[in-house]
């Protein structure tokens, strides 16, 4: 202005990268770039599979390597930076629940004087749709295949196989992925359909199987939505003779008021369907005494980015009860937890609360052996300055 310069000094930084490879120049342009991607798919109406697929993730660190992870509808995907990272984690996913996939690529770019093709992989990675708690009735040839069990059966626990079980005979049997994709099938109805009981009388068969984990009984049980309306009451067979009381609430499938629409129900002449299957004992009403408060455990998450079309309200609630959920699953059942790492809560404060097992007055909880100390690293400028000073002395 008016002829006036002004001119200021500064240092300037120049970095030279000489001979940079392909795979370096592309990260140091697009750091999230990727090379290949897995995306997990489950065909049904919870999240429950997802949040015990990231504990198991989390515990292994799994996804050590995945450079993006993003939450859709009815999955998650994971990108890497290489195919053989990617391969190694379709190959874990495999060993954690029953899965079926496929791949595929497509051509990004090619130099045809040194005959070298850049290439994006894509593998697709199918869970099976049958989850914990369900109720499955069994193809005739599924059935078959396995001794003629069921054909209505319960699925009792999920890994790389499936425990299905009898609970009228208390026959079991473990199906694996390729068994199960040789001749799918899909769940007759889903732990979203349970009913709370309460059982008026148990007469136990003395007839156990599993290491002691099931026994046969007779029981009575009645709607906890029946009462004061009607005196209906249903008598059935269940595994669970060794955990029912009479008075205690139980979660269960009424088949009695059930709109079955299956075709291979259908196929099954002159079978008779029992009036109620039992699932498991219900702790709900013992819950809500302490629902809404902090539990002194919790657990770490995978640094996901949310989907615009997954965050909505109602996704939003859905996902929160489904997580509840999970969590009560984890206390009830320490096979499930085995491969999941818990944490202590720093936000409970009464420690003395929690119990070691089951004592029938109060709902399962995490014994306080299970739970990990949670890692934080803070810098304390008192220690550093004691580094410092060591440092000059020596």
């Amino acid at each position: 202005m008016h002829g006036a310069i002004m001119e200021q000094r500064y240092v300037v930084e120049y970095v030279v990268e000489d001979h940079m490879c392909d795979s370096c120049s592309r990260n140091a342009a697009n750091p999230d770039q990727w090379v290949a991607s897995v995306q997990v798919r489950q065909k049904v109406d919870h999240k429950r599979t997802f949040f015990y697929l990231e504990q198991v993730i989390l515990k292994h660190s799994a996804a050590s390597q995945a450079i993006n992870i993003k939450q859709i509808h009815e999955g998650v995907d994971f990108f890497f930076a290489s195919r053989s990272h990617a391969l190694k984690f379709v190959d874990f996913l495999g060993n954690v629940v029953p899965v079926r996939g496929r791949h595929d690529k497509q051509l990004v770019s090619h130099d045809p004087k040194s005959n070298h093709y850049n290439y994006k992989f894509t593998f697709s990675v199918e869970i099976c749709p049958v989850c914990k708690d369900d109720l499955i009735c069994l193809p005739q040839k599924a059935a078959a295949a396995m001794g003629n069990i069921g054909p209505l059966v319960l699925c009792q626990r999920v890994s790389n196989s499936l425990l299905l079980l009898d609970p009228q005979s208390l026959r079991s049997v473990f199906v694996d992925a390729t068994q199960y994709w040789r001749t799918p099938y899909k769940s007759l109805l889903t732990s979203r359909q349970l009913i709370e009981y309460v059982v008026l009388d148990v007469e136990p068969e003395h007839t156990i199987a599993g290491n002691g984990k099931f026994a046969l009984a007779q029981v009575q049980v009645a709607r906890v939505s029946d009462f004061g309306k009607n005196d209906l009451i249903f008598t059935s067979k269940t595994h669970l003779a060794h955990l029912l009381n009479p008075g205690d609430h139980a979660l269960g499938y009424d088949l009695y008021g059930a709109n079955l629409n299956d075709s291979e129900l259908d196929k099954y002449k002159n079978l008779v369907l029992p009036d109620v299957v039992l699932v498991k004992k219900s702790y709900e009403e013992k819950r809500q005494k302490r629902r809404g408060k902090p539990r002194p455990w919790k657990l770490k998450n995978l640094p996901m980015e949310v989907d615009v079309v997954v965050k909505g309200r109602t996704d939003e609630d859905k996902r929160i009860n489904d997580y509840e959920k999970f969590m009560d699953e984890l206390e009830e059942d320490p096979e499930l937890r085995a491969n999941v790492a818990l944490y202590r809560n720093a936000e409970y404060g009464e420690q003395s609360d929690i119990g070691s097992m089951t004592d029938g007055e109060e709902p399962p909880s995490i014994p306080i052996e299970e739970l990990l100390a949670d890692l934080q690293l803070e810098e304390d400028d008192g220690a550093a300055e004691n580094v410092d000073e060591n440092m000059e002395d020596i």
